[in-house]
């Protein structure tokens, strides 16, 4: 992929968002939302690309995955007025679906066209499979935690804003109330990932995000996320009982101990 065809890629991108605003403003604030964190994670991408020395030519790849990663949120949102899988379609692998039978990547290589349709299709698993080669493994890793930087950022400013000024489909409809659940507690204070279909409240959706620190891969995302408060900022959020001042003192020292990879 030149840089022609990565242009290229961005202009398709910007026609295509274009098509789901209407004239309802809580759908298009939901719509531009998405629009806004896709150009933040392209950036994030950006900055982990330089980190790793990535030739230009993956570079290229890398910024194409993070352009189109969230691709089958607009026709999720459009169909189902959710961003919530599980109650609607993976938007992962709607994505994917997207890329490939709109033949959106026909101009690239084939083995590039694998490759970004590919992260895009599992950029939300759970965790990532083992069968991978290095090259899926390194933009899927990469994607995970670009996506993971700017979504942090969605939730923080999503938490701050009045009720009347927020893209209604970011708390996935869970009730807005201080209890968390003692299952998804005590998964933090493993030090491991909370699954999203533990969660019964906006407390536990944020003890989640919270748990993404222990799927970073890479020591700029570390530190991009300790430049960036986002720990504090999300913990700042929570009801502060003894328990969940315990798990934020574990995701605290798991950001400062582990390096990740290279």
């Amino acid at each position: 992929m030149d840089t022609s065809s990565l242009a290229g890629l961005h202009r398709w991108f910007a026609d295509y968002c274009r098509t789901f605003h209407n004239d309802n403003e809580e759908h298009n604030r939901n719509i531009r939302l998405k629009e806004e964190h896709t150009a933040k994670v392209c950036a994030v991408m950006e900055i982990l690309a330089d980190s790793l020395a990535l030739s230009p030519e993956d570079r290229r790849i890398a910024v194409a995955v993070a352009l189109f990663h969230d691709i089958g949120r607009f026709e999720q949102y459009r169909r189902f007025r959710t961003f919530k899988d599980s109650s609607s379609v993976n938007h992962a692998e709607l994505g994917g679906r997207v890329l490939a039978e709109g033949k959106v990547l026909a101009g690239l290589p084939e083995e590039e066209q694998r490759l970004i349709i590919g992260a895009v299709g599992l950029h939300n698993v759970f965790r990532i499979p083992a069968m991978l080669g290095d090259r899926q493994r390194l933009f899927l890793r990469l994607i995970r935690d670009a996506d993971k930087l700017d979504i942090w950022r969605v939730f923080i400013e999503f938490y701050g804003q009045p009720a009347e000024e927020r893209a209604s489909a970011v708390s996935l409809g869970f009730p807005d109330i201080p209890e968390c659940t003692p299952a998804v507690l005590d998964t933090l204070l493993r030090g491991e990932m909370v699954d999203l279909a533990t969660l019964r409240t906006l407390s536990d959706f944020k003890l989640l995000q919270l748990s993404w620190v222990f799927d970073l891969n890479f020591p700029r995302s570390r530190e991009l996320v300790r430049e960036r408060g986002y720990v504090e900022l999300i913990a700042d959020t929570l009801s502060r009982t003894k328990c969940v001042e315990r798990a934020i003192g574990v995701v605290r020292a798991a950001l400062c101990a582990r390096g990740g990879e290279a």
